[in-house]
């Protein structure tokens, strides 16, 4: 396992090394004595477990868990401290750290103990949210997920002045094909459609089943210009799904897709809004041209 220590005290940093070389188990060491240093590690290099000290003289307490989770949310943390208090470990507890060592009651065992004990803790926590944040059916991020891992994406594009896209993706028809083929191929329709979307975005954008036959997505790093080469890779990975034999229908996709101007402070809730209102549009539009073409061949 690779662990980052941080700790300022070379006493308290050699009393941790010396406990971890007699464990049993292995692990890698790296050590950051301020919060910017670590920042700096994790930005770096990958981590299986923190070991925070809590008393630093750049930033006290609860800040030090608050930063560190700010750059790694997801990293286990134990806390060392020189103070037994229980209302400081149940505090850290609360701010997401999973475990507390006092550092005088300290030894191999207790250490090893905590080491583990917090990983697993939060490899639990992590399988448990994964679900609540997951859509069953295509494996995608789920209404929830989306918003939670969009609204982050947003923080990081407005501190960076980037664009982005924001899309909806509803999928035509979703009712006639439960209707004529069955509920088990218009569920087929919605993992086809997800598969047809998995492969049409790149791994850094943000993409999940919004609810029914809806889909969204946040296409990072992306301005208006590029609007029109993303609904042309859907469409274009559409068409070969449909052309596979024996298919039973085509299937087909609405798209909305707005742009936030990296001047302006975005607005996650609005461009969703936008970009909902533009799909519906596009769906009219095809029901429009639909029963136009169908009214001239009645007629012809």
């Amino acid at each position: 396992m690779k662990l980052l220590l941080l700790e300022d005290n070379p006493c308290d940093a050699r009393l941790v090394r010396d406990a971890l070389r007699d464990l049993t188990a292995h692990f890698e060491l790296v050590q950051a004595t301020t919060v910017a240093e670590a920042l700096t590690c994790l930005s770096a290099d990958q981590f299986d477990i923190g070991l925070l000290a809590l008393e630093l003289p750049a930033r006290q307490g609860l800040g030090v868990i608050r930063a560190i989770h700010a750059v790694a949310p997801h990293l286990p943390l134990v806390v060392l401290t020189g103070r037994d208090d229980e209302q400081l470990a149940v505090a850290t507890l609360q701010e997401g750290a999973q475990d507390y060592l006092v550092k005088g009651e300290v030894n191999n065992a207790s250490l090893l103990r905590a080491l583990r004990y917090a990983t697993e803790r939060q490899r639990v926590q992590l399988e448990l949210l994964n679900l609540a944040l997951v859509d069953d059916l295509t494996g995608l991020s789920n209404r929830k997920g989306f918003l939670s891992l969009a609204t982050h994406h947003v923080q990081l594009a407005q501190r960076s002045e980037k664009a982005f896209l924001v899309g909806f993706i509803d999928v035509d028809g979703l009712k006639q094909i439960n209707d004529t083929c069955g509920h088990q191929e218009g569920n087929r329709a919605l993992v086809d459609t997800a598969n047809v979307l998995r492969d049409s975005f790149r791994q850094s954008d943000v993409l999940a089943r919004f609810g029914g036959d809806e889909f969204a997505v946040l296409v990072t790093e992306a301005s208006k210009e590029r609007v029109p080469t993303v609904i042309q890779r859907i469409e274009q990975k559409l068409r070969a799904l449909n052309e596979r034999p024996l298919r039973r229908y085509s299937l087909s996709v609405s798209i909305g897709l707005v742009a936030n101007d990296a001047v302006e402070p975005p607005d996650l809730e609005r461009l969703l809004q936008l970009a909902d209102e533009q799909m519906y549009q596009k769906k009219r539009d095809k029901r429009s041209a639909r029963l136009s073409a169908e009214h001239l061949t009645l007629q012809s």
